[in-house]
């Protein structure tokens, strides 16, 4: 039997119940074993799973985080991890990157980062505005120049990481992808009239234009719901806006739900929209990895032409592209799929085969073990 090797997985806020697909993906790995790495833990590590943070450590609280926030210094995780000596460290996220370096190099082991959006389009100003993402800019040359791989989760995302000056040879576009044995097409008959919207609630993610596009289609259709999963910033606001345009009975927003409970609501949409825009600080959606789960779901998809969009939605195949921030062709778009429902199975039997031939999720993490052999030298 072929020796399982470790890799630790690199995230400073672990298992965010808005990063699902960091969790998903280390735990498909078949000749490698993960180890969770980082500084707090946002939830449950999966079943038989093992994580350490420096939370864990005694005495350690925000004073000394936030010290190692600022140093960089590698010993305290070093001491976490006294017990193990994985063969590599992958880092998900830019910043994550800056940081592992440092680690990297005291175990002399490999370092891989995953880019996945913000960490390629965000401004250089808005990132030193932040305590917890200044280190990054100041030390992303120094990434560039001595990391071992860096996978970009959309071409879009690797020509970003391309224009800040990391090695084209070494940079790769990767898409996670989706498991396409667990997620099974839907049943026509479990459909309902509701149109589903999937994001954390903040600006990049365009959701107070699809509040305004539904606004303007309500009218015309009474058993129309628009539901809202996810939770962020600007919650209040967008719940505020709703009421303001006469829809509060019509929208739910349900907070953040667990993975398996936004599958089971993909599975009765009879679309997701995904309406992401340009901020003026840079920010823009990286892929929109929502849209392929509803793909693979049987479910047809609207999203903004817009970053890595373009790469998982086939305009007038799988669904629709838009231009961003136009409320009247958002709201022309979801009418057309609401009067439609052969063109809404249709669309939705090509977005699962698109998903199936292009974002396979065990074919990517199968992709992603060679590229670990291949940076640890071993035969592939």
């Amino acid at each position: 039997m072929e020796d399982v090797r470790e890799v630790a997985i690199f995230r400073h806020n672990l298992f965010r119940l808005s990063e699902p697909f960091i969790a998903q993906q280390a735990q498909r790995l078949r000749r490698y074993r993960p180890l969770y790495l980082g500084r707090w833990r946002f939830g449950l590590p999966p079943e038989g799973a093992e994580s350490l943070a420096l939370q864990d450590i005694a005495r350690w609280r925000l004073p000394r985080i936030g010290w190692q926030m600022i140093t960089r210094d590698p010993r305290p995780y070093e001491r976490l991890m006294r017990e193990h000596r994985p063969a590599l460290i992958h880092a998900h996220f830019g910043i994550e990157g800056v940081y592992a370096l440092p680690l990297a190099r005291r175990l002399a082991r490999p370092l891989i980062t995953t880019f996945h959006g913000f960490d390629a389009t965000l401004a250089a100003a808005a990132l030193l505005a932040s305590p917890a993402w200044a280190q990054y800019p100041l030390h992303r040359r120094e990434l560039a120049r001595e990391g071992d791989l860096f996978l970009c989760a959309s071409g879009f995302i690797r020509e970003r990481v391309l224009a800040m000056g990391f090695p084209e040879a070494r940079t790769h576009t990767h898409y996670i992808g989706v498991d396409c044995e667990s997620i099974r097409p839907r049943e026509p008959a479990e459909e309902m009239p509701v149109i589903l919207h999937v994001a954390r609630l903040v600006e990049v993610k365009g959701t107070r234009y699809l509040l305004r596009a539904f606004a303007e289609i309500a009218s015309r259709y009474a058993e129309a719901r628009l539901v809202v999963i996810g939770d962020g910033p600007l919650r209040g606001s967008l719940q505020r806006l709703s009421a303001t345009l006469g829809i509060a009975d019509r929208v739910r927003f349900l907070g953040g739900l667990n993975h398996a409970e936004v599958l089971a609501w993909m599975r009765r949409a009879a679309m997701l929209v995904l309406p992401g825009v340009r901020t003026a600080t840079g920010r823009i959606e990286g892929l929109g990895l929502v849209l392929l789960e509803a793909a693979a779901t049987g479910v047809p998809v609207i999203g903004s032409a817009v970053g890595g969009i373009p790469e998982c939605v086939l305009d007038r195949e799988t669904g629709f592209l838009v231009r961003e921030r136009d409320v009247d062709a958002l709201a022309a778009r979801m009418g057309e799929l609401l009067d439609d429902p052969l063109r809404r199975q249709r669309m939705g039997a090509q977005g699962r085969s698109l998903v199936e031939r292009r974002f396979d999720a065990r074919r990517q993490t199968a992709s992603l073990e060679d590229l670990y052999d291949s940076v640890l030298g071993r035969s592939v």
